[in-house]
C-alpha cells in the first residue's frame, strides 16, 4: 500500500476482519488518506507502527491479547509522532477515560459517518483532538458526577493559562503549544503545571475534561 504524496497514512486496527476490511475500503474512498496497513490486535498494531511509522492509527478497543487501550499507551510512549483515533462500539465512561488517559487524540463510535471518520483522521494528523458528541456529553456528565469544583479567585486561570488549556484540549503537545504561542517549551511546561495545580488535574486527559466542562474549550 503505497502512500500518495501529501496524504495521511493510516493503520487500521480491529480484530473483526469484516469491520477491518470495510474500514480499509472506506478510507480508500476518502481524499488525502492512504491505508498503510491493517492489524487484527494491539500487538500487531504496535508492530506495524514501529515498521511503517503511520501518522494515524484507527484503533478498536476490544481486541484479544493486547487491547486497544494498552496498544494506544505503547504507541503514545514509543512512537509519539503517531496519533491514535479510537473507533469503537463502546462509549462508556471507563472506555472513554481509559483511552484518553492512554494517549488517544480522538474518540469516535462505530456509528460515525464516513465524513466524520475522515475529518477525525485529518484532524489527528494535524495534532487536533476530535471527540464524538456523545463522548463529549459523557465526559461532561462524568465530571459533574465527580463534583469537579468551579474555579474561584485563587484557581482562576490567567489569560495565557486559559489559552494553553484550550490548546491542550485541542490535543496539542507542549512543543506544538510553544510553537503556536512563540514561547519556549520550558515556559509551556510551567503553564501546564500551574494549570494542573489550579484545576486539580493529574494529567492532560483530566485537564481536557476540565476545559470542556468549564468553558475553556468548545465542544
Amino acid at each position: 500500500m503505497s502512500a500518495e504524496a501529501g496524504s495521511v497514512t493510516v493503520v487500521v486496527a480491529d480484530d473483526q476482519s469484516a469491520v477491518r476490511e470495510g474500514l480499509v475500503l472506506l478510507l480508500g474512498t476518502l481524499p488525502g488518506i492512504t491505508v498503510a496497513g491493517e492489524a487484527a490486535d494491539g500487538n500487531a498494531a504496535v508492530s506495524l507502527v514501529t515498521e511503517l511509522r503511520p501518522q494515524v492509527v484507527l484503533m478498536d478497543l476490544n481486541m484479544p491479547g493486547c487491547d486497544g487501550v494498552a496498544a494506544t499507551r505503547r504507541i503514545a510512549q514509543e512512537h509519539p509522532g503517531t496519533r491514535v483515533v479510537v473507533l469503537t462500539t463502546y462509549a462508556d465512561d471507563e472506555s472513554i477515560i481509559g483511552a484518553l488517559q492512554a494517549g488517544a487524540l480522538g474518540y469516535l463510535t462505530k456509528d460515525a459517518t464516513r465524513a466524520e471518520i475522515g475529518r477525525a483522521v485529518h484532524a489527528a494528523a494535524a495534532g487536533q483532538a476530535v471527540l464524538a458528541p456523545e463522548v463529549q456529553q459523557r465526559l461532561l456528565a462524568a465530571a459533574t458526577r465527580a463534583g469537579v469544583p468551579a474555579p474561584d479567585d485563587e484557581r482562576d486561570l490567567t489569560p495565557r493559562e486559559s489559552e494553553v488549556l484550550r490548546l491542550i484540549a485541542a490535543g496539542q503537545s507542549n512543543r506544538e503549544i510553544a510553537r503556536a504561542l512563540v514561547v519556549s517549551e520550558a515556559t509551556v511546561k510551567t503553564h501546564v503545571n500551574r494549570i494542573f495545580a489550579k484545576t486539580g488535574s493529574r494529567d492532560r486527559a483530566q485537564a481536557t475534561r476540565y476545559a470542556y466542562t468549564h468553558g475553556y474549550a468548545e465542544p
